[in-house]
């Protein structure tokens, strides 16, 4: 890479696409409330609204005075901050194939993105319910995916939300051994986590749910329980004064909070050693 051919723009928007692609956890949050984030410790305001009573309308008759909704607002703080900063020497990119620098960036957003979901996944507020299964088999996970449906729906989730189940792969092999979920051979599918569908869920499966002890935090959720916001705040080029070559840096912000508490389940899943697999 010569660094005069190097457009910081460019590669700032590559480097974004590319995210948006290699996230699962993120993807499934609100990304509605993104907007110019120019430093850590920058805020976003979110104002959501209650609920809005229905009355008898009777004909002929004054309708009730116009309701004052009441908006409930919540702050999300931008306050992860996670940067790159990687080295091609002259000599590698001589003797490599010409995209080097293509690769690179594509592996600085694997990772950053990687980071990102970890994120979304630490998250927790105690109003969210839980649902446990210390011995998560293929028979006992059908029943605790009935009851975290249940939650929702008492929450009155509508029936047209979308709702995603977040699992790892070990807790995946449950539903395969249970023969209501089965793995998809659509490799594209497969590369942005989703694996299926079963009682309503959306199934996603990501190495980065979080373990305690031995049981797993999954997620049930609907796409606005969590909202996210983020910024590519630079990709800068520039040549180390002590090296033949250039190297590239670039900064990550975002921030995430749980917005819908009550339209998010938590699943704390212990897989179960079974006789045959």
């Amino acid at each position: 890479m010569s660094l005069n051919k190097f457009t910081s723009t460019v590669w700032s928007e590559t480097l974004y696409k590319e995210l948006q692609k290699n996230y699962v956890g993120v993807k499934l949050c609100n990304r509605d409330f993104e907007g110019e984030i120019k430093g850590q410790g920058d805020r976003v305001k979110i104002c959501g609204i209650g609920p809005i009573s229905v009355f008898d309308y009777v004909k002929n008759t004054n309708m009730p005075e116009a309701e004052v909704l009441s908006d409930n607002e919540r702050t999300l703080i931008i306050d992860q901050a996670k940067g790159f900063n990687f080295f091609i020497d002259d000599v590698d990119e001589a003797q490599s194939r010409p995209n080097i620098m293509t690769e690179a960036m594509s592996r600085a957003s694997d990772a950053l993105a990687d980071v990102a979901d970890s994120f979304i996944y630490s998250l927790t507020d105690e109003n969210v319910a839980t649902v446990v299964n210390s011995a998560t088999t293929a028979d006992s996970i059908i029943s605790t995916l009935a009851q975290a449906r249940l939650k929702l729906m008492e929450n009155n989730v509508p029936n047209s939300a979308s709702i995603s189940l977040e699992i790892p792969p070990a807790i995946e092999q449950k539903l395969v051994l249970a023969k209501v979920l089965h793995a998809t051979d659509n490799t594209a599918a497969i590369s942005k986590g989703y694996v299926g569908s079963f009682m309503g869920f959306d199934v996603y499966v990501s190495n980065n749910i979080p373990k305690v002890g031995d049981a797993y935090k999954c997620i049930a959720r609907t796409n606005r329980a969590i909202a996210f916001a983020e910024q590519i705040n630079a990709v800068t080029a520039y040549e180390p004064e002590l090296r033949h070559g250039d190297a590239v840096k670039g900064l990550h912000l975002y921030g995430a909070k749980i917005i819908y508490p009550k339209e998010m389940v938590f699943l704390s899943l212990t897989p179960d050693e079974e006789a045959s697999i």
